[in-house]
């Protein structure tokens, strides 16, 4: 079975033409450009979220006041809201997508230079400049991930989530881990401006855009779909992925938020939990990435999601196991929180295909965008908790309870996935091949 060929319930906003593959950019350009523009993102994306915290806090900002940054997550969790706004207009000649792309990355580089001349002191400042950052990182990503659904083929869908993968890993070591080399090597005005251009590199690839003159927007001739967040929840088929992206992540943030403290507490040294979640956790993104490529080629988009979150139940279940006492080793709660990681890379790609399955092409951002919104928010609300719930019944019944839930995601999704689809073109393990 082609994957390109259309299938015998294949939604009529998704058509599978035989002169659609003309559309499409070329493999090895597309997928450069895709992690161009997501390295793009990772950048910023962990100097601020890595990076800043520690950097404040070695120049005596209260933690009360770093604290206060986590605020900044909030852009990427309701950026849906202004994601149909993106879809619909074209701000600069340059092409629809690249029109949102290029200045925002200007907006996000010239805010970090502004950085590098705001004392770490003036809090206020830097929180502003930050959020601005934030809101412009938000925006490039609503349109780079409209490019990536549009452009990207179904057999190609795990490659380019492959890519946004190993981008994200390469911007925790660049823009969280060098960040605070450089930091102690030439402090915090030199770290900021050599991140500011480090930031801009990745622009070198915007050339290598391939967009349609009718791919949205205002420029389309009389079009006649206008992007909306009512579009979306007008369909079946969304919405049921809409509840996968909100029940299959819901068990994650309890174990992840509580993983570092977890080893402190069972008397794990820093410097390890460091390497855990530093270098071992980008090399996990880099691997995970490729290996969700070879399990969907495999198993296709369905069975490899149902198979990294039995995967991820067991590793939360060893979690739960150590805490109980039943596997006292703490190497075996080390394997865990490691294997887990690059479970958690893996079923990013997956997911992100699925989403991209399952958006419309006429409002590819919106669709897109709402549905890992909904991933996140999910997450982030596991990981708010999950301290919560530790302080009041302990890790064990933390862990047991994630099991459960990790669990049951996996039954709930399996039964949303195997009802019959009207337009879900899921990638088939034979039609990736």
């Amino acid at each position: 079975m082609d994957a390109t060929a259309p299938s015998p319930g294949q939604a009529p906003d998704r058509p599978a033409e035989p002169d659609e593959r003309a559309a499409h950019p070329a493999r090895l350009p597309l997928f450069v450009t895709l992690a161009g523009l997501y390295l793009a993102q990772g950048i910023p994306t962990y100097l601020i979220a890595a990076a800043l915290p520690p950097m404040l806090r070695e120049q005596g900002v209260s933690r009360s006041a770093i604290g206060f940054f986590s605020l900044l997550m909030l852009p990427l969790v309701v950026k849906f809201a202004w994601a149909p706004f993106i879809d619909r207009l074209r701000l600069l000649p340059i092409g629809h997508r690249r029109g949102w792309i290029v200045p925002m990355q200007l907006v996000t580089a010239a805010g970090i230079a502004a950085m590098a001349f705001v004392e770490p002191t003036q809090v206020m400042g830097l929180f502003v400049l930050c959020l601005m950052i934030a809101v412009a990182m938000s925006t490039q990503d609503i349109a780079t991930d409209g490019y990536a659904t549009r452009s990207l083929r179904p057999q190609d869908r795990g490659i380019g989530n492959a890519c946004q993968g190993g981008a994200v890993a390469f911007g925790v070591v660049i823009g969280g881990t060098l960040s605070l080399i450089l930091y102690e090597q030439i402090g915090w005005t030199g770290t900021l401006l050599f991140v500011a251009g480090l930031s801009l590199l990745p622009l070198a690839v915007t050339p290598l855009m391939r967009e349609t003159e009718t791919d949205g927007g205002a420029d389309a001739a009389q079009p006649a779909h206008r992007p909306s967040l009512k579009a979306f929840f007008a369909r079946p088929e969304a919405v049921r992925i809409l509840v996968v992206a909100l029940v299959f992540r819901a068990s994650e943030g309890l174990v992840k938020a509580m993983e570092g403290p977890y080893l402190v507490d069972a008397g794990l040294p820093l410097s390890w939990i460091g390497y855990l979640s530093g270098a071992s956790a980008a090399s996990a993104g880099l691997i995970g990435s490729v290996a969700a490529v070879g399990l969907i080629r495999w198993q296709g988009t369905e069975r490899a999601l149902i198979t990294l979150g039995g995967l991820r139940t067991l590793c939360f279940l060893l979690f739960a196991a150590h805490a109980l006492g039943l596997v006292p080793q703490v190497e075996a709660v080390m394997s865990a929180a490691a294997f887990q990681t690059f479970i958690r890379y893996m079923e990013i790609v997956v997911l992100y295909s699925l989403f991209m399955a399952v958006a419309s092409s006429d409002q590819p951002g919106t669709d897109f965008t709402l549905l890992a919104c909904a991933q996140l928010v999910v997450y982030l609300i596991g990981s708010s908790l999950s301290g919560v719930l530790a302080d009041r019944f302990g890790y064990d019944t933390l862990f047991l309870l994630a099991s459960a839930l990790s669990g049951l995601a996996v039954l709930v999704t399996a039964a949303l996935l195997r009802r019959p689809a009207r337009s879900l073109p899921l990638q088939s393990p034979k039609a990736s091949r």
